[in-house]
């Protein structure tokens, strides 16, 4: 153990240390800390679990990335089938790119008694990838999808409780041709399962059937499909990916990206992510101010025992790293034990759910934490550094400590 470890090992575990007038000083310093790393924690959590969450909900409905033709981008409706010379080898040779599969929209209305609603009937095929939309059935079934057209649907809750269609009932659907003269299809439908993604503008309006209905009240082809959905493997590769494949698609095919389609969503997130950025600025310079006032106080506590270090010939540098070792020690403190209360709330809220949230303006009716340790590590050595760093400056006041001076007062 080197002389300066071997010193402020002694100043902390000294007995009149923790009885002087910088004892109070100290723990308010380091509590400083445990409250700043509990709020970074539970910030930089919360933001990434949000995002992640809001980001799989929406990816769910649309892809990342959504490809049609340019005349569908005005309608709700597939009005014409993607072009049968697309380049599929664009999308299976991109090794950012998970799955993709063939849908298509029709707007129509449900009428169920008395009451109706306007809706759009997202058809799919026997290729498509359930295993995000699943998270969000709160009953029933994903919708079988065998030889035949099937009329099983899967509808939202929230259109299940506004037109009281339960689980196994059938309701007729209208939809109307883009000949406004010519009579509109009539489809009845079952329902076989009720999802509830929290996201309310997609709940109201979306319900997933067959594709082939809408081939059909199209007169498509049966390998026909208004657009194609494109799963990637990371999200943060969205804009990057979507304007590789616009480059390289036909003017007339459009591609859009979930953050072009959605900017009210994602712009709010970005905004969000300015908001955590701003707390761990702030928490950090309160943490460090704090511990800047504590190793002055104790330098200052202990200027005679400087002067008696001087005087038997340690260096100023020699000094100040025993009051740095010492500050970096309560840091290390304070981080520790908020650690423990920060991953300790993470996975309480995870578990249980305690904090609610309104789904109307979160997208979520809980919040939900998202718990990474390599960002926990990053987090904590950014902060430990950083506070270090402010107490350097601070420390050269020993060099201004002259040794008689402080003998003299002690």
């Amino acid at each position: 153990m080197s002389f300066e470890s071997y010193m402020a090992k002694r100043f902390i575990k000294s007995k009149p240390y923790k009885n002087t007038v910088s004892s109070p000083i100290i723990k308010i310093s380091i509590l400083s800390i445990v409250i700043g790393i509990v709020m970074m924690i539970i910030s930089i959590s919360s933001s990434v679990g949000l995002q992640k969450t809001i980001e799989s909900k929406v990816s769910s409905f649309f892809g990342h990335i959504s490809i049609s033709n340019f005349e569908n981008n005005s309608s709700f409706s597939s009005i014409n089938p993607l072009i049968n010379d697309f380049e599929y080898d664009l999308l299976l040779n991109n090794t950012s790119i998970k799955y993709f599969q063939s849908v298509a929209y029709k707007s129509g209305l449900i009428i169920k008694g008395n009451g109706f609603e306007g809706v759009i009937l997202k058809g799919v095929t026997s290729n498509f990838n359930w295993e995000n939309f699943s998270n969000y059935i709160t009953s029933g079934r994903v919708v079988s999808l065998k030889n035949d057209i099937s009329n099983e649907v899967l509808i939202s809750e929230h259109l299940s409780n506004k037109l009281l269609i339960n689980l196994d009932d059938k309701f007729k659907a209208t939809f109307f041709k883009s000949n406004s003269l010519s009579a509109p299809n009539e489809r009845i439908f079952k329902v076989v399962g009720i999802y509830n993604s929290g996201l309310t503008e997609f709940d109201e309006l979306y319900f997933l059937g067959d594709i082939r209905h809408i081939q059909k009240m199209n007169n498509w082809n049966i390998d026909d499909a208004g657009g194609i959905e494109v799963f990637l493997n990371n999200y943060s590769l969205t804009d990057k990916v979507s304007i590789d494949l616009y480059n390289k698609t036909p003017s007339e095919i459009s591609v859009m990206s979930i953050n072009e389609r959605f900017p009210e969503i994602f712009n709010w997130m970005s905004l969000f992510d300015f908001n955590v950025l701003l707390i761990i600025i702030i928490m950090i310079l309160v943490g460090g101010i704090n511990m800047i006032t504590a190793l002055l106080v104790t330098v200052l506590e202990k200027t005679a025992i400087i002067g008696i270090l001087k005087t038997v010939g340690a260096s100023n540098k020699s000094i100040r790293s025993i009051f740095l070792i010492n500050g970096a020690y309560l840091i290390g403190l304070g981080l520790f034990i908020g650690n423990i209360i920060g991953i300790g709330l993470i996975f309480f809220q995870n578990a249980t759910g305690f904090i609610k949230l309104d789904p109307q303006t979160y997208y979520v009716s809980e919040f939900p934490f998202d718990f990474n340790l390599m960002s926990l590590i990053i987090l904590n050595f950014g902060v430990l550094f950083f506070c270090f760093l402010m107490l350097i400056i601070p420390s050269f006041i020993i060099t201004r400590i002259s040794p008689t001076n402080s003998i003299r007062i002690k």
